[in-house]
């Protein structure tokens, strides 16, 4: 199953009223299970240099249907998988990348930046449920 346009947007408005309640502007993208573009919204005042990086984490999440940190464990130094992180034009191991479930179905995948990773996290977090 899709994630449907108002399923994203959904997603979108769960996101931003954590963001909004822990008083974080952020860039928050979501992509559908094939990586692409779904939604997308820049807070007021979010860091440009985190559009990039919000769509990284999804796009981690996405290529390896798990929690872009997860997927930051094998790319690690000392991982035996360390140069995987130049792979598919880059991932992002760190938090902020979340699958979206509706039920227990993965219908497509958030990416949050413009706070700490665990804000990220959190605002991805609260958007991963439609």
């Amino acid at each position: 199953m899709e994630i449907s346009t108002s399923q994203a947007f959904d997603a979108l408005r769960k996101a931003i009223a954590k963001a909004e309640e822990i008083k974080v502007s952020a860039n928050i993208f979501i992509l559908d299970t094939a990586g692409h573009q779904k939604a997308f919204i820049r807070m007021d005042d979010a860091y440009l240099g985190s559009i990039d990086i919000a769509h990284g984490k999804a796009k981690t999440a996405m290529l390896f249907r798990m929690p872009s940190h997860e997927v930051g464990e094998f790319l690690k130094p000392e991982a035996g998988t360390y140069g995987i992180v130049q792979t598919s034009g880059g991932l992002v191991g760190f938090k902020g990348g979340v699958p979206v479930k509706s039920g227990d179905s993965i219908v497509a995948y958030i990416g949050v930046s413009g706070g700490s990773p665990d804000q990220d996290f959190e605002i991805a977090t609260a958007g991963s449920k439609v």
